[in-house]
């Protein structure tokens, strides 16, 4: 079933019995942030807040919070679109009637990615000054800088080819008309300002909130840079995206929207914001970034308002990112031949770590495949990669800690690239957008004879290091130590102790882990290390300029000081919701 418009989704989520309608009064500071994160936990339907505290509008979470609900936005699974393009592509090469006719129906579908105009629209049934604080926006997180708008839909042009870009940026509220853009490292929208900015000309932007599901997967997807996400909604959808013209900007908008914020972005013009508490379960720093001056405000006479909940992992975002990464997986096989599959975990924040299922057709090629992927669009934001044979499930933890058991030499298989670019979110390197990056190669061992079957641990590791609390063997492989502090010199003193020869990594966690969760403990490891700073190897000597590392490889992935806090809920706020959960899980 294709959807246009959010209303006509939530509908269909109410008659399967995926949303719940909440009559009580909940308050958009913080409470709203603590029933969301439960919900999810607890695998709950979506919620329709009735009766938001300080505002007209009801409010809408966690309407993608499921696979299933997933499925139900899109029609279908989410792989099955990108399998659908790659089978016609790949049968229409060369094209023929025939193999036309036999893929008719997909090409009908490809045929929708140019949107329609309509002069009828529902976002514009009202046309209004812009009123901000009417809104249910959130304050998620105790020490955010504010209230955000956490689900926007953000659409400009290239000022020089036209080229549209939809992406999702947070929006912090600053006053009734003025609003943060947080635009992001390679963001569509973040090259559209620095264009205008460098001609001295203010960039128009119109913000869809309340878009429908389609809009919201096409702009999370890492599309190639140029491809307009509207557009590409339209495949998503299976039927083209209705738009009209915004009222006070020159720019084509989702008709059918809830809300649609028109303005502009002044050139030279910054405002501190932030902190924000982002899905990397910790707080982005507050930084100065472009204001977005709104003109006007229209929206559908019974608005509702859309918001997601972003923090330590899981939340709404792990559905919808994996649902990105399952649609476009097929694509990135059809480009790169050699690999099998992909898959970038949300427990780690989605950019921390991508494991990759290469089929090799000569040596070496396995890096070949990565440093590729680590040059192509958002992919570029991947901090930590690890490649896999093509017999390796990347998406199941278990078979990728033992293919780095068998296969992993850090000898021929270790690759850092320091001092490049870094996610704008990644608090770890030496500074803003400057960070490094490490490759772990176990696709195939040099001898093919792997390493032993078994591991023999001290009976009590505190006879080595006595601040060690608890410790865990994952898969024979890794040893994960919990620590208050002194992360680095337990590190080096078990990766130099030749009783842990026969482990592959150790990696030491702070003790908000909780290293008996595989969530908790992929979660721990991958936000809180920079490898060129936080990774060390029993051996390392110098060949020449590169360095040569062996042994056991030793991570440190503790919380220092310099990182950003880790996200953590008022008691109050859980206290509230504690005696008042019932109201929302029955």
């Amino acid at each position: 079933m294709a959807f246009t418009d959010l209303q006509s989704f939530l509908a269909l989520l109410e008659k399967e019995g995926e949303l719940k309608r909440v009559t009580e009064v909940v308050d958009p500071e913080l409470e709203v942030t603590e029933i969301a994160t439960r919900a999810v936990k607890e695998n709950l339907p979506a919620l329709l807040f009735e009766n938001v505290k300080g505002s007209r509008y009801p409010l809408v979470i966690n309407s993608m919070a499921t696979m299933r609900r997933i499925e139900m936005a899109l029609g279908r699974p989410p792989d099955a679109l990108g399998e659908e393009i790659v089978r016609f592509m790949e049968d229409v090469n060369p094209p023929s009637v025939g193999a036309l006719w036999r893929n008719r129906k997909t090409a009908w579908r490809l045929l929708k990615i140019r949107p329609k105009r309509t002069r009828r629209a529902l976002s514009q049934q009202v046309v209004e000054e812009p009123h901000l604080d009417e809104l249910p926006t959130l304050k998620c997180w105790p020490e955010d800088g504010g209230r955000f708008v956490t689900l926007p839909l953000v659409m400009s042009r290239d000022p020089k080819t036209g080229a549209g870009n939809m992406g999702m940026y947070r929006m912090q509220v600053y006053d009734q008309r003025t609003t943060g853009m947080h635009m992001q490292l390679q963001k569509g929208g973040g090259f559209h300002y620095q264009i205008a900015e460098k001609a001295g000309q203010p960039l128009e932007m119109a913000v869809a909130v309340g878009g429908d599901p389609s809009l919201i997967i096409a702009a999370i997807m890492p599309l190639p840079e140029g491809l307009d996400e509207v557009a590409f909604s339209g495949i998503v959808r299976g039927s083209r995206t209705p738009l009209v013209r915004a009222k006070t900007v020159d720019l084509n908008v989702p008709a059918h929207a809830e809300f649609i914020f028109e303005g502009i972005l002044r050139p030279g013009v910054r405002k501190h914001e932030g902190p924000f508490g982002d899905h990397f379960g910790h707080y982005s720093a507050s930084a100065d970034h472009p204001v977005f001056e709104i003109n006007r405000i229209t929206r559908r006479k019974n608005a509702i308002y859309p918001a997601t909940v972003v923090g330590r992992p899981p939340q709404e975002d792990r559905y919808m990112g994996d649902a990105a990464q399952l649609a476009l997986t097929p694509l990135i096989r059809l480009i790169r031949r050699e690999v099998k599959d992909m898959w970038a975990y949300y427990e780690a924040g989605f950019h921390n770590l991508l494991v990759v299922s290469v089929d090799p057709r000569y040596q070496r090629e396995p890096i070949k495949t990565a440093l590729g992927l680590l040059g192509d669009g958002q992919l570029s934001l991947t901090k930590n990669l690890v490649l896999v044979g093509p017999d390796v499930n990347p998406r199941d933890p278990s078979q990728v800690i033992q293919a780095i058991r068998r296969n992993f030499d850090p000898d021929q298989d270790f690759h850092l690239i320091a001092r490049t670019a870094a996610d704008t979110l990644d608090f770890t390197g030496e500074a803003t957008h400057k960070g490094s990056k490490m490759i772990l190669d176990a696709t195939a061992g040099p001898s093919g004879e792997g390493s032993p079957t078994a591991v023999a641990l001290p009976s009590n590791l505190s006879s080595i290091s006595s601040v060690v609390s608890k410790y865990r063997l994952v898969g024979r492989t890794m040893l994960a130590v919990q620590v208050s502090d002194q992360g680095r010199q337990v590190v080096q003193k078990l990766v130099d102790n030749p009783l842990l020869i026969g482990v592959k990594i150790v990696v030491a966690v702070s003790d908000d882990v909780d290293i008996e969760d595989d969530e908790s403990l992929l979660w721990g490891i991958f936000t809180r290390f920079d490898a060129v700073r936080d990774v060390i190897f029993s051996d390392t000597e110098f060949r020449g300029l590169a360095p040569v590392y062996s042994g056991v490889m030793g991570i440190d992935a503790t919380w220092k000081q310099g990182y950003q806090k880790p996200l953590v809920m008022d008691p109050k706020i859980i206290k509230k919701v504690d005696s008042e959960w019932s109201r929302y899980s029955k």
